[in-house]
């Protein structure tokens, strides 16, 4: 299992994109979360399988289709998540 945590950014809040990443990752079969942050952006903490979380780290950069990414910025942790996906 490996873990990274992303920092999306562009017009990424008020568009369905936590939503639409918790879709995106529980169809991958990741755990974690992804979050409004005061800034702006969202955060997503991803953790699964090397080849899913590279591919959700992929659809980051795309979203759902009202959002606008402009960046994209992950790194990987050492996390022990083992809850549902969640939104928040």
């Amino acid at each position: 299992m490996v873990c990274i945590r992303c920092k999306v950014s562009g017009r990424v809040q008020g568009v369905f994109f936590r939503a639409s990443t918790q879709r995106e990752a529980r169809s991958l079969g990741i755990t974690g979360h992804a979050k409004n942050l005061p800034d702006g952006s969202v955060e997503v903490l991803a953790c699964g399988s090397a080849s899913a979380v590279e591919q959700l780290g992929e659809w980051l950069w795309v979203g759902p289709p009202a959002a606008r990414v402009s960046h994209v910025d992950c790194t990987p942790i050492q996390a022990d998540v083992s809850d549902i996906f969640t939104i928040s």
